[in-house]
């Protein structure tokens, strides 16, 4: 067999439906194995992956995933991850832990980032620095700073995970899946619970690398335009100097229960003052292994016909019940090695959680006994299709969601290969059912009816669990503590000592010059413009971008929101889903969700608000947003007709329904993404687009929700007329836009049905209401059941003279990846932290993510200014950040976005000249402006609004150490 670079050729294969030449290769020194993915697709992607199934619930794996990106043989920094994010054109760096492997993926659209990338990940796997400190760092230590002071756990994957563990959701995940495999790995918890990371120790953490980061258990991954010969090389640079290693990584399949199981767990709830039921079921099935690619595909499609549209039975049947508010479970879980189905409700009161599990068993009997509908098939098959030819994998790189396919069969010693070519298992699927009456009612029948592995997952609020959890952690460190000799206790403070000042010690210069860099010559002087053609069709301005789409036509269809009166604000989320979710004349919300499945790649509803360049209006639309392939145009614009024009608002039940389901997405989102809710909170107080945001996204949102869900039982008659006013006031000539994105030879056959659509469209004359902001206090503490904190400060820079120059994207990115990660994440704990600046409207934020702080989270926000007055900033970091500003100027999109967001610029006033004067300021940006831009956030410090949200504890005692007078308000 040939060999190329110290690769032999086990397959090769064209796959015509994505583009590709792919090459399987095995290295024959080490049996590390190489997926070559060779196409057009200048958004270039690497991945290498070690199969890491844990023995326990220490999270060892997730936090070596942390620590191998802390200084490497090659790269003896601290934190040789956020020295490339500071200056790279990455358009992906990450890594992931997932339940049996850990991946760390890069991507970038230039070759010289991209071997860069490659080699800084390479060596950091293969060769970390795991030390002692690196361990206690990003695991977890005891902290100490003085003798007499209580212990504390420190560690930012202990913060992280005691923040995910604050998360009812999550929980239900993760104890659904563990349900279903308690004797593998998939029974554990690999990203770590938090009672049990304590317990790993560095031992056990060197020796886990020693055994899984080996290249004879790698798979590495390559996709993209770059040369594959040169790929080999990079790869056989590294592997060559290792033996072959017998590691045993392998996870055994599961054995059938035979019978069904329960399980009850308890998740940490706020006070249930208003007796609201909290409580959440899934019931979950294990289904064949993963490997199986054809009923692998089938089972995607039958989970789209059981849950993918508001009218698919299974969901239908649930939310119809009123047993709950909302799914729980997230259907079909295809990324272990074997896949398994969950689903359930949330929102129920835990006592009815077996009349959820006997209608989930009803109603999949009663679609085998009755049969499926022939167009929830039809509609499937069509919404799985399109999405697999589209190929359109959103804010991720194609190859990115191609290596994680491929690793569903190749971790566990299957075709990398086959789980990309779709074509074979799709069609043999539609073979089965022109030939089988009643295809997807056997699959039923055989993995879920008479599939006796099932499991029925409950967890039951306890308003008590978070005060018995901090009780319970006080008491395990109390206990630590005084088993502690008085020698122990002074060597322990020393070792915190010497942590932290391990941590504030920068990088020698020598060390840092051993990252590989870009050059300010590498990058292109001018930015890369979206073509726009604006027109106007009956008063409608028309934009059009000539971009190749692959015979798909993506459509934004806007109408003004600017006439609504502000009391219908909070009401915009849910009209915009009552469109598409409440039927029409001629066909109920069931048959119109089917329909746009059957005939488009998709139709729904948004919004966008946003302040407009250099005044002082709002720019306050809905978008209708549809594809579909272009012979099937004409289809989606006589369904947006019906929609428009014959819509049914009247439907009680079903609006209740989705006024619930909204209310408790919107309720479990606080937590997880509790920073972004701080976020939209301080944006309310400067200006109108920021507070409009937050009457439709952010606390005051769910309030409304939590009125309304009693309103719509005794007053609906008038909320009923509030929509029916919505539909007059919005869908209107006046204000409307129409934003195309297809090539110029679809365009020509298109264009005459967009104007026959645009002409009948009504023309009323509408003057805008008034909208008067009304934002909450400036200082508040928003109570919510966590073990973890999210802080915010922030203040509108406009407000206080300061002149937007594009210097301020280096200086935030750069006080980002510097300052705020040094003080907030490593010596903080914190997850993350963040600093940013809207061009738009002149406010700038800082907050961080699952924090354990308060007060010296703040402390750090408040000190940025000192830091960048001090700052003696090098021409190596300043080029740093001026290249990684370059990146996210620059980031890779595909066609639809790059349509939609050349809209927004239009609408918010962005133009071309003022975007290039933006980027030749961010290349022309000097050390001076880092200096200048301090006095600004001197000015912050004092001025700036304060937002936290966490436990009542820990923001009382935030409150105390501060002497900031917050407003405690609860939200959940």
């Amino acid at each position: 067999m040939t060999e190329t670079q110290g690769f032999e050729l086990l397959k090769e294969r064209d796959i015509p439906e994505i583009g590709t030449r792919a090459r399987h290769y095995r290295h024959t020194k080490t049996g590390a194995e190489v997926l070559s993915l060779e196409n057009d697709d200048e958004n270039k992607v690497f991945g290498i992956t070690f199969r890491t199934p844990p023995s326990d619930s220490t999270g060892v794996a997730h936090i070596l995933e942390h620590s191998v990106l802390c200084g490497s043989r090659k790269y003896p920094v601290k934190e040789p991850f956020v020295e490339i994010l500071k200056g790279s054109l990455q358009t992906f760096l990450n890594a992931f832990t997932y339940p049996d492997k850990t991946c760390y993926p890069v991507a970038s659209q230039n070759i010289r980032d991209f071997y860069n990338l490659i080699d800084v990940y390479l060596d950091a796997v293969f060769y970390p620095r795991i030390e002692p400190h690196v361990f206690k760092q990003e695991g977890w230590h005891y902290d100490l700073e003085e003798k007499d002071l209580p212990l504390q756990f420190k560690g930012v994957v202990f913060n992280e995970m005691k923040g995910a563990y604050s998360s009812p959701e999550r929980l239900l995940g993760e104890y659904s899946q563990q349900s279903l495999f308690p004797d593998t790995p998939y029974g554990l918890d690999s990203g770590g619970d938090p009672s049990r990371i304590p317990e790993l120790t560095f031992d056990a953490f060197q020796d886990f690398h020693r055994r899984f980061y080996h290249p004879s258990n790698a798979l590495i991954f390559f996709h993209g335009d770059d040369d594959p010969e040169e790929r080999l090389r990079l790869v056989n640079k590294y592997l060559k100097d290792f033996e072959k290693s017998e590691t045993d990584s392998s996870i055994a399949v599961q054995r059938d229960f035979g019978a069904p199981r329960k399980m009850e767990r308890s998740y940490a709830s706020g006070p249930d003052e208003t007796g609201r039921n909290r409580g959440m079921v899934t019931v979950n099935w294990l289904l064949t292994e993963t490997p199986d690619l054809e009923m692998n595909m089938a089972l995607h499609i039958l989970s789209y016909i059981l849950l993918g549209t508001p009218g698919s039975p299974l969901r239908k049947a649930l939310i119809d019940s009123g047993l709950g508010e909302d799914l729980a479970g997230g259907g079909l879980e295809d990324e272990l090695q074997q896949l398994y189905f969950s689903i359930g409700l949330k929102g129920i009161d835990p006592g009815r959680a077996i009349e959820v599990e006997k209608l989930i068993l009803d109603t999949l009997a009663s679609l085998v006994r009755n049969g499926i509908e022939p167009d929830a098939v039809e509609a499937a098959i069509n919404t799985t299709e399109f999405t697999l030819r589209e190929n359109n994998t959103g804010s991720h790189p194609r190859g990115l969601i191609l290596m994680l396919r491929s690793l569903t069969t190749w971790l566990h010693g299957a075709d990398p290969i086959a789980p990309l070519a779709f074509e074979t298992p799709l069609e043999a699927i539609k073979n089965g059912i022109s030939r089988e009456r009643g295809f997807f009612e056997r699959i039923l029948s055989r993995w879920f009816i008479d599939n006796n592995h099932r499991t029925t997952v409950i967890l039951r609020p306890d308003p008590d669990l978070e005060e018995r959890e901090s009780r319970r952690e006080r008491e395990v460190l109390a206990g630590a503590k005084e088993r502690l000799s008085a020698v122990d206790v002074d060597r322990l403070v020393k070792d915190t000592k010497e942590l932290k000042n391990i941590q504030a010690t920068p990088d020698t210069p020598e060390a840092l010059s051993t990252i590989p860099m870009l050059r300010l010559s590498d990058l292109e002087l001018r930015n890369k413009v979206i073509p726009l053609e604006i027109s106007d069709r009956q008063g409608i301005p028309l934009l059009y971008h000539d971009l190749s789409t692959g015979g798909i036509l993506y459509l934004d269809i806007g109408f003004s929101l600017r006439a609504l009166p502000e009391a219908y604000l909070p009401f915009v989320p849910l009209f915009s889903r009552a469109l598409f979710e409440m039927g029409t004349e001629k066909e109920d919300f069931v048959q119109l969700s089917r329909r746009i499945d059957r005939k488009t790649g998709g139709i729904y509803a948004s919004s966008l608000t946003s302040p407009v360049r250099n005044s002082p209006e709002t720019e306050s639309r809905l978008f209708i947003r549809g594809k579909a392939v272009c012979e099937r145009v004409d289809d989606m614009l006589d369904i947006v007709r019906d929609v428009l024009f014959s819509i049914k608002l009247d439907d009680r039940d079903r609006f209740r329904q989705m006024v619930l389901e909204e209310k408790a997405r919107q309720e479990h989102a606080v937590v997880p993404a509790g920073h972004q809710f701080v976020g939209i909170r301080l944006h309310s107080h400067f200006g109108t687009a920021g507070w409009v945001g937050e009457q439709m996204a952010g606390i005051s949102y769910l309030s409304f929700l939590r009125d309304l869900a009693g309103r719509v039982e005794t007053d609906w008659p008038s909320i009923l007329a509030v929509l029916t006013d919505m539909l007059h006031l919005s869908v209107n000539r006046a204000g409307m836009i129409v934003n195309a994105t297809v090539d110029g030879k679809e365009w020509t056959r298109l264009e005459p049905s967009l104007a026959r659509f645009m002409k009948d469209m009504p023309d009323r004359d509408l003057p805008a209401a008034s909208w008067v902001p009304q934002p909450p206090d400036p200082f508040e503490a928003m109570v919510v059941p966590s073990q973890i904190n999210y802080v915010g400060k922030g203040y509108n820079l406009y407000s206080l003279g300061y002149k937007y120059h594009g210097s301020v994207g280096v200086i935030t990115r750069y006080l980002r990846n510097s300052w705020l990660w040094d003080m907030v994440r490593v010596q903080g704990g914190a997850y993350g932290a963040f600093c940013t600046f809207d061009r738009l409207s002149g406010d700038l934020l800082f907050l961080s993510y699952r924090d354990p702080n308060v007060k010296k989270t703040i402390d750090a926000f408040d000190g940025a200014a000192g830091y960048l007055r001090d700052l003696h900033l090098s021409d190596g970091e300043l080029t740093k950040g001026i290249i990684g500003t370059i990146g996210n100027i620059d980031t890779y999109l595909f066609p639809d976005a790059k349509g939609y967001t050349s809209m927004v610029r239009h609408l918010v006033g962005s133009t071309e000249e003022e975007r290039q004067r933006t980027r030749e300021e961010v290349l022309s940006t000097t050390a001076s402006d880092f200096r200048t831009f301090a006095d600004v956030l001197e000015q912050v410090a004092a001025a700036g609004l304060v937002k936290v949200l966490g436990s009542k504890e820990a923001l009382q005692k935030g409150a105390e150490e501060s002497g900031i007078p917050f407003h405690i308000i609860s939200v959940l």
